[in-house]
């Protein structure tokens, strides 16, 4: 069963990510307060990525990975602004120094 990876763009310009096999099922889990404690409290403007996976373990393991991003990193995915997401990983990596 396939699965997404999304993220949310919450009415504080907070990004919301996570990860379901049901993507309209979430949204509306979201949208009604039901989802979960975050968006209850920051209600969702808008789904403004996606990524699609072949298992929902694939799903989640890409939401942890980008949920230890920094906020620029994950706004320059949002953006899909591959430029500024080379920059951002390149000033990470323990090589570049």
């Amino acid at each position: 069963m396939s699965a997404h990876l999304y993220i949310l763009r919450l009415q504080s310009g907070q990004l919301y990510v996570g990860a379901t096999t049901d993507l309209d099922r979430r949204w509306r889990e979201h949208q009604s307060g039901e989802a979960c404690r975050t968006t209850r409290l920051d209600p969702p403007r808008a789904i403004v990525y996606t990524e699609e996976f072949p298992s929902f373990a694939d799903a989640r393991g890409r939401e942890a990975q980008i949920k230890r991003w920094s906020r620029a990193k994950r706004e320059a995915l949002v953006a899909r602004d591959l430029d500024a997401l080379q920059r951002l990983a390149q000033s990470h990596d323990p090589r570049s120094e």
